[in-house]
């Protein structure tokens, strides 16, 4: 790993400490408050909302300032509201807190996703990517197993403490490794906005956001999924988590690599017909342990593998508003993430099982394939028009 990639990775693992923990926390949580589980699960729709609300308007409100001040601001706003929630005196104090936490998660990944291809050689733009989302794959793997067990055994206060801890030394790396980048905006805030009447660009969020949420579909119910169905133990789920998380270290790799040896939008298609046939195998071998094993770790791989090949995608089609698109795409994995839980739990509700989310998770990756394949049309029709206007 490059050192100058090192502080966006960094930043990765804490922002995706914060973000994924707070699902093995929400029992401890509620206990502390005394408010119910479902109560305490606004926490993470409220993280999610913060980044909806943050990715486009944090971004366009810094963009005359260089990536290197941008990405230090947002880090500060980070470690601040983590800090908040480490010490919150009440439930609502602490689903303010992240609320505000959420707002720089979209921003950061946007900016910094434009700043580690500009830092990366010619050809390996989408890998200096990955590496920037390794840190979130890491999280996965390593800090929020940590922070789920630091936030039973001790307290669930200690765990966004170490969220704090991670986001202070991300400063410091930002301040001392990543160099300091010029500002590259091309125009007025209503030129880049110009980037939301761009169809191409809706294409992708549109993959992101119901594609990506097929996978969310099936890893929202995973515990269920593997103490029902697999017939794991409850005390065994942990273990399958950090399996699935080992699988998003090397999906991440795979995803990086893929989009730069073929075009991102082929790498994209190929991963969500990975995805779906990843799933709909689920649905049919879960009742193996040792499938459900196996399957655990591709589903994550590909969960990740996705990453880096759609967001250079967005960052090649947003020419002008290349932070802008990359934040976009962040919301849009998070509106992912609330599309696939929801419609994933609702066969659960009309009783057909624990295996029926992912049946609904294929649906939605293979319409995200299929949308992918419009816009692979699309940009061949862009890319014949401009050649036929360049012909005197």
């Amino acid at each position: 790993m490059k050192k100058t990639l090192l502080p966006l990775s960094l930043g990765g693992l804490g922002i995706g400490t914060t973000e994924f923990v707070m699902m093995g926390l929400l029992p401890d949580i509620a206990k502390d408050f005394n408010i119910s589980i479902p109560e305490a699960g606004h926490m993470i729709s409220a993280y999610a909302l913060g980044v909806v609300i943050g990715a486009p308007l944090l971004v366009v409100a810094s963009r005359s300032f260089p990536p290197k001040k941008i990405l230090w601001t947002l880090m500060i706003v980070f470690t601040l509201f983590n800090a908040c929630s480490a010490f919150a005196p009440s439930s609502f104090t602490l689903l303010m807190s992240r609320l505000l936490a959420g707002l720089p998660h979209g921003a950061f990944f946007g900016v910094g996703s434009v700043v580690a291809s500009r830092l990366a050689q010619k050809g390996k733009e989408a890998q200096a990517i990955s590496t920037m989302f390794a840190g979130l794959t890491i999280a996965n793997l390593l800090t929020v197993p940590l922070g789920t067990y630091i936030g039973h055994h001790y307290s669930w206060r200690y765990t966004f403490g170490l969220v704090t801890v991670i986001g202070l030394v991300t400063l410091l790396l930002i301040q001392l490794w990543l160099p300091a980048l010029p500002v590259t905006k091309s125009g007025n805030v209503r030129s880049e906005l110009g980037f939301f009447k761009n169809r191409e660009a809706w294409l992708i969020l549109l993959i992101t956001a119901i594609g990506t949420g097929g996978l969310f579909a099936w890893i929202s119910y995973i515990a269920p999924l593997m103490t029902e169905v697999a017939g794991f133990a409850a005390d065994q789920v942990p273990y399958v988590l950090i399996l699935a998380g080992f699988g998003m270290v090397v999906g991440n790799l795979i995803g990086g690599r893929l989009a730069d040896r073929v075009k991102p939008v082929k790498a994209t298609l190929i991963l969500l017909l990975s995805m779906a046939s990843s799933l709909l195998l689920i649905y049919f071998t879960s009742e193996s342990k040792v499938m459900a094993l196996l399957m655990t770790f591709v589903a994550g791989g590909l969960s990740m593998a996705i990453a880096a090949p759609i967001q250079i995608l967005m960052i090649n089609t947003a020419k002008g508003a290349e932070m802008l698109g990359a934040a976009a795409t962040q919301a849009a994995f998070n509106i992912g993430n609330a599309l696939g839980a929801f419609f994933g739990g609702l066969p659960i509700a009309m009783g057909y099982g624990y295996t029926s989310p992912e049946l609904v998770g294929t649906l939605m990756a293979t319409t995200g394939a299929f949308i992918a394949v419009l816009l692979i049309q699309r940009q061949k029709q862009t890319s014949t028009e401009a050649s036929l206007s360049s012909i005197p």
